[in-house]
């Protein structure tokens, strides 16, 4: 590719998305293995890690954060309780509304998928050193832009 050729560069950069994309969700697919680890589907993951690492959250918060509608939460909030990882309380605050809170069990199952979710996978963790720190630095360049013009919050 020559220096400034658009059709190159966005070729090069069309392959780059690709082995990205191959590489997060096929290769190292985390969220089959905290599917696997877990036995439930991704979204009671999600629901489950943001209730146990937010604390006490109601269910409209719990819709609002997740982007989901209130009756699905309703739903995967249900399957939660009835495996008993979390509770549902009258909110005192609002005797309309109900909190959900982790239990010590769910607590200890959400530990276990985030430290999957986490984890890197072995094929990263090989990479020599100076391919991790610039694969890093290119990372954090890229997620530092794209956070910048988020319209939802950033992070997990």
């Amino acid at each position: 590719m020559k220096h400034g050729d658009a059709a190159g560069r966005e070729e090069t950069a069309a392959r780059a998305w690709w082995a990205m994309r191959t590489f997060v969700l096929e290769l190292a697919d985390k969220r089959k293995q905290a599917t696997d680890a877990s036995g439930m589907s991704y979204f009671r993951i999600k629901t489950l890690r943001r209730i146990a690492t937010e604390g006490p959250v109601t269910l409209r918060a719990l819709a609002t954060a997740l982007y989901a509608d209130a009756s699905y939460i309703t739903l995967s909030v249900e399957y939660l309780v009835q495996r008993g990882l979390v509770t549902r309380t009258p909110n005192p605050a609002d005797r309309r509304s109900k909190l959900v809170q982790v239990t010590d069990e769910g607590a200890r199952l959400a530990a276990r998928v985030i430290r999957i979710m986490e984890s890197p996978p072995q094929a990263l963790r090989d990479l020599p050193e100076e391919d991790l720190a610039t694969l890093d630095r290119i990372l954090d360049r890229l997620t530092a832009e794209g956070t910048e013009h988020a319209e939802g919050p950033s992070g997990r």
